[in-house]
């Protein structure tokens, strides 16, 4: 499954089904749009832990600890 197809989706309505306001589903969904731009448009089952840590370590160099934990939702 590609990042960027039915995953996204998958998780965007698995986040409104858990009652998520539309404003959090938005926040979520730039997220996810910035991970897929980072990683391009890979299948999920290829993204291994540290890939995602690194992602994660270039965030926090500009995001306060806030704003990160969204991302993490």
């Amino acid at each position: 499954m590609l990042l960027s197809n039915k995953a996204r989706d998958c998780y965007e309505a698995d986040k409104r089904m858990e009652g998520f306001s539309p404003q959090t589903l938005r926040a979520y969904k730039l997220q996810t749009d910035l991970l897929i731009r980072h990683f391009s448009d890979v299948k999920i089952d290829s993204l291994i832990i540290v890939q995602l840590k690194e992602y994660l370590s270039i965030l926090s160099k500009n995001l306060k600890p806030a704003s990160l934990a969204q991302g993490l939702g």
